[in-house]
């Protein structure tokens, strides 16, 4: 994930000085640009800027397509079942139709999904490399021919309860695993992660991806991504899913912890909680726990990202109660993630380090930055809004108001150098005043390690952003007072680190298991997962790993010795 989501509390002037009308910046601001919005513009719409709707009318009214043809709709069905129409409308047409006092209510008129067993068919692309270090397709994909084995386990008949920001339903990798959903943050039935018109991130999507994507139901993928997207561990779950982050991804402990009854009153087997705070919760939580174990559910839970290179953080709670399995982040070469919290209670890692997965609909995007005709390698920023912007590429130093020197209000392509005490979203503010289009941060970091930068959000807007590693800074500079391009194309996908990305790992691999035995309780579900484990690091168990690397398929031979 983009950063650790605690718990509580998370916490202009027009160019002047121009000759001849040319708008030229020295210290001053372009007009119409405040801090983390640009000049309103309007919504995307969609070809024709109309949306599919369902027009109620009252009891007893006349129900007239001709009437909503009036307003300029298209009317595509009207009924006999019920009054009501459907059509496509525009937002003005939409607006004289709700005024008519005929008119009950006008609705979305939403797609719908045959309901069913998971997908069977797809690809060996759509398993990823965090798949594969978990064994999950050892267990439903023997051969590797992309298609689950008949008979095999896939974690049906076991719920699993998302404890997280809620998921994006529209996305199609989620449609058929989905079964029931509360929203604790707005007190309704939809668990979208979205308030009053504002999208999250996509964090809980992410982590529901990450145990039950389908086979074949690929979303809007990137060119070297299969065109079926990914395949979670546990394909054939139900998800249960209790929203209790807010799109800012924080939440009060009382909000958990309803969520946390909520999944039991629902039959789930399995919590799963990629959240957390670094203090004891209280004694009201601990017990909460405890009494879900102790009524028979799992519950697994994110170790925290707390840690730095010399500086190991402790576990974060829920995950450091003895009632909750702890699980700690690995990379691709199973190494503890630098990240990664430790500790004596650590109960398992995960892979964690750029981990694939499903995202709001939408809600990632990935970045082509061309100039003269190279393309170089580019990270897009979490945040930062799909679209094109070719320009001049302007030297704006550190992000100073005043460093982009040679550029106008009339738009250019900002390139700015990162330093550790400067904010980007500080820096983008300040070029975005300046007259910037478009930003391209040069990083630090090497392109060959794990990183990723964020412009503040949801709810603002940015220009299109990315980032550029350190061995292609000086390539980039190159073309400075050059035209360059840069895109930011919508996906429905994309990488996440962090122990919010372990954790859906081991429940998935938990309900694999569960589902092959329903007899076993809850701590032999937990001792099997632990027993079987991939031992890394010292011998035994240890602060870094744990018991070691989950394991589904040495965890279900271990099953089988078992009486």
């Amino acid at each position: 994930m983009r950063r650790w989501a605690h718990l509580g509390l998370l916490a202009l002037a027009a160019c002047s000085g121009g000759v001849d009308g040319v708008s030229v910046q020295g210290h001053n601001e372009c007009e119409g640009v405040v801090e983390g919005a640009l000049p309103d513009k309007a919504p995307r719409q969609t070809s024709d800027g109309r949306e599919a709707v369902l027009v109620r009318y009252r009891s007893g009214a006349r129900v007239s397509a001709a009437a909503v043809r009036r307003v300029g709709g298209q009317v595509t069905a009207q009924y006999r079942l019920i009054p009501a129409v459907a059509a496509r409308v525009t937002p003005e047409e939409r607006a004289r139709l709700a005024a008519d006092p005929n008119v009950e209510r006008i609705e979305p008129d939403l797609e719908v999904h045959a309901l069913g067993l998971p997908t069977t068919t797809g690809s060996v692309d759509e398993y990823t490399d965090a798949l594969r270090l978990v064994q999950a397709q050892q267990v439903w994909d023997a051969n590797e021919d992309g298609v689950l084995d008949t008979g095999a386990p896939t974690g049906a008949g076991i719920r699993v309860c998302i404890i997280d920001s809620g998921i994006d339903r529209r996305h199609p990798e989620l449609a058929i695993p989905y079964t029931a959903g509360y929203d604790f943050v707005d007190g309704d039935d939809d668990p979208s992660d979205e308030s009053n018109g504002v999208r999250g991130l996509g964090h809980g999507t992410h982590v529901a991806g990450i145990v039950a994507a389908q086979l074949g139901s690929g979303g809007t993928t990137w060119p070297t991504m299969s065109r079926g997207g990914m395949v979670g561990v546990a394909p054939g779950v139900e998800l249960l899913i209790a929203r209790v982050l807010n799109v800012h991804e924080s939440a009060s402990i009382s909000t958990v912890l309803s969520g946390l009854e909520w999944c039991r009153q629902q039959g789930a087997h399995i919590a799963s909680l990629s959240l957390g705070a670094p203090m004891d919760m209280g004694n009201t939580a601990r017990e909460a726990f405890q009494a879900a174990l102790d009524g028979g559910m799992l519950i697994v839970a994110a170790a925290g990202n707390d840690s730095r290179p010399g500086d190991e953080a402790p576990l974060s709670y829920p995950s450091a109660y003895p009632s909750v399995m702890a699980v700690g982040a690995v990379d691709a070469q199973e190494q503890v993630a630098s990240f990664s919290n430790r500790g004596e209670g650590l109960s398992l890692v995960a892979p964690g380090v750029d981990v694939l997965s499903s995202i709001s609909v939408q809600g990632a995007t990935e970045p082509e930055f061309d100039a003269e005709g190279e393309r170089y390698a580019s990270r897009s920023l979490f945040f930062a809004p799909a679209g094109e912007y070719t320009g001049e590429l302007v030297d704006c130093g550190m992000g100073d108001i005043g460093e982009c020197k040679s550029g106008t209000c009339d738009g250019f392509v900002a390139y700015v150098r990162l330093a550790g005490f400067y904010s980007v979203t500080g820096i983008a503010q300040n070029v975005m005043r300046q007259g910037a289009r478009a930003i391209v941060f040069g990083s630090e970091d090497s392109d060959s390690q794990s990183w990723q930068l964020g412009l503040d959000g949801p709810g603002r807007k940015w220009v299109p952003s990315l980032a550029v590693g350190r061995e292609s800074r000086a390539a980039v500079l190159k073309h400075l007072g050059k035209q360059v391009r840069v895109n930011l194309r919508a996906v429905d996908y994309a990488r996440f680190p962090g122990t919010s990305m372990a954790t859906p790992h081991v429940t998935g691999v938990a309900a694999l298991v569960w589902s092959v035995r329903p007899s076993l309780t809850a701590t032999e579900v937990r001792a099997l997962l632990e027993r079987s484990a991939k031992d890394l690091g010292e011998p035994g168990h240890d602060r870094q790993y744990g018991h070691g690397l989950v394991q589904a398929k040495a965890a279900l031979d271990t099953l089988q010795q078992l009486p």
